[in-house]
């Protein structure tokens, strides 16, 4: 059957559009996990399989909720959460004299640090500078210093943050420093 150019190429562009669409993209470090997934699988090293599969878990779970995990930040915030957590039981399992199961959290932990310490941050000097500078801004212009109003202008569009890998924690435990000495 004869079908008019016109309709093709509609058919066509119709086809494309709806097979492109674009993802998000992924924090560079979760390349990395998945690729020593498959190392260690082969490796059969548990400690750090066990480590990389929960990982991955909380990322991909994290996907189906509002806020998915799309920077390294965010994954190393999400690793030091799960260190705290390791932390915690292993405080627990020392009262329980199970010394097995605190060795097992303990090479855990060497694993979450191993790839926490891969992701740059910006150092407390750096903050604090950046954050000194806000408040004076803030000053100069008259406005309340308080936190809300210090993250607010740090992390805005041509602020001294903007951009920088800064942990929003970090940096607000840095400004309330900072106020509290003034």
């Amino acid at each position: 059957m004869f079908r008019p150019l016109q309709f093709q190429a509609r058919h066509l562009l119709r086809a494309q559009c709806r097979y492109n669409s674009t993802t998000p993209s992924s924090p560079p470090l979760l390349a990395k996990l998945r690729a020593d997934l498959k190392t260690a699988m082969r490796a059969k090293d548990t400690v750090r399989l066990d480590v990389v599969r929960a990982i991955i878990a909380e990322i991909n779970n994290s996907a189906k909720t509002s806020s998915p995990i799309q920077t390294d930040l965010q994954l190393l915030s999400l690793i030091r959460k799960r260190s705290a957590s390791l932390e915690a039981s292993t405080q627990e399992f020392i009262k329980a004299n199970r010394s097995d199961l605190k060795e097992r959290n303990d090479a855990e932990m060497r694993v979450l640090a191993e790839y926490g310490a891969q992701v740059p941050t910006t150092s407390e000097e750096e903050i604090q500078s950046a954050i000194s500078q806000t408040i004076e801004k803030l000053r100069s212009e008259g406005a309340k210093v308080e936190i809300g109003a210090i993250m607010k202008a740090a992390f805005a569009p041509n602020g001294p943050l903007n951009g920088k890998p800064a942990e929003k924690g970090t940096v607000s435990k840095v400004a309330a420093r900072l106020i509290s000495a003034s």
